[in-house]
């Protein structure tokens, strides 16, 4: 797999034309959402060089990452006169960057993309690391390809108009870059203030998270071995997802992960032994800024049944990446269905659920 290149903005005009340089291309197309369509657009149009670029915009949020959306953009790249050469410019969050991803890794048998993301969770997570797709059959992410970007350009300008729930979204990522990195960094991200964000400290952490990513998937395109770290949170999280999207309560994928963290670090505790008090220091700050997603024991089984679909397992055997301590990682682990009940009490008992 090609090696994306990464950037930490100091002018996205800059960036954009030396990113654009290095993809020579017949025709410009930028996808865009409604939201970012709105918001973040009209500082697009003031780049000469984008005038003549056909837009394609799509609804906003999770609920738009479909086959039909996908499809919507194939549509207007093959009526609009895309070829294997032309070029596709993703602007938005993971949504958005996931499902350009997949459009162009696909139209034409793959056609050059640059991921421009807009939110914190797609610039820390969603828009680095090559995976991309959509969401199908009440699945999340079920289909999809490994097709990394041409260049990821991170302009932390845009996260001045998050909204807050966009804004911690993000940052449940970040807290779990930390946790499969180091106490240091760890500790940094449960002392930062999150009620009175300073951007230049925030535009650091960012960097440093992007940075943990990239090493780890540096190591390990596919996901083979040590990328699964950075499934931490996230074999619970997205069953959580899942529920909710099912009962038609859905929520920002930073949210399931984090309570999906509290989850897995419970395994991580019983089964490997992760110190209770970073455990404690964790879980009360997810408690404080995410709240708690609210289940009961009726719901068990059909949060058991999505963690079964997960793309992570094999053999119908449900996989977790948990820690030992902080950095100290354990990828394929498993646990019995009465051990995921516990843990689902766990997370009901200190959550308050």
């Amino acid at each position: 797999m090609n090696k994306q290149v990464v950037i930490l903005c100091e002018k996205l005009e800059t960036s954009l034309a030396l990113a654009v340089e290095k993809c020579p291309h017949d025709k410009l197309f930028i996808l865009t959402d409604e939201h970012t369509h709105r918001l973040c657009m009209p500082a697009m149009r003031k780049v000469s060089y984008l005038n003549n670029a056909v837009e394609i915009t799509i609804g906003a949020g999770d609920v738009h990452k479909t086959l039909e959306s996908l499809a919507a953009v194939w549509q207007v790249l093959s009526t609009q006169g895309a070829t294997r050469h032309s070029l596709l410019i993703n602007l938005g969050g993971g949504m958005i960057t996931d499902l350009g991803g997949f459009a162009a890794a696909t139209f034409k048998r793959g056609i050059a993309y640059i991921n421009i993301p807009t939110t914190l969770l797609s610039m820390v997570d969603a828009s680095v690391g090559g995976k991309t797709g959509i969401n199908f059959n009440g699945l999340k992410n079920e289909v999809g390809v490994f097709a990394p970007a041409a260049s990821v350009l991170i302009e932390t300008e845009f996260l001045r108009s998050l909204n807050d729930e966009n804004f911690f979204s993000g940052y449940a990522e970040m807290l779990k870059h930390g946790l499969i990195s180091n106490t240091a960094h760890w500790a940094e991200l449960l002392r930062f203030d999150t009620l009175h964000i300073d951007y230049e400290e925030l535009k650091q952490l960012v960097g440093h998270s992007v940075q943990i990513k990239e090493e780890i998937v540096a190591q390990d395109p596919f996901e083979h071995g040590i990328r699964k770290a950075l499934n931490l949170g996230h074999t619970a999280g997205h069953a959580i997802e899942s529920l909710a999207l099912a009962e038609d309560r859905p929520l920002l994928h930073g949210y399931a992960v984090a309570w999906g963290i509290v989850c897995e670090l419970y395994l991580s505790h019983i089964k490997a032994g992760f110190p209770k008090e970073k455990m404690r220091q964790t879980i009360q700050f997810i408690k404080e800024n995410y709240g708690t997603f609210a289940f009961d024991c009726k719901q068990y089984d059909r949060l058991y049944e999505f963690m079964q679909h997960d793309k992570k397992n094999s053999a119908g055997v449900i996989n977790f990446t948990l820690l030992k301590d902080i950095g100290d990682i354990r990828i394929n682990q498993t646990a019995d269905k009465e051990t995921i009940f516990e843990m689902f009490d766990f997370y009901r008992e200190c959550m308050g659920s």
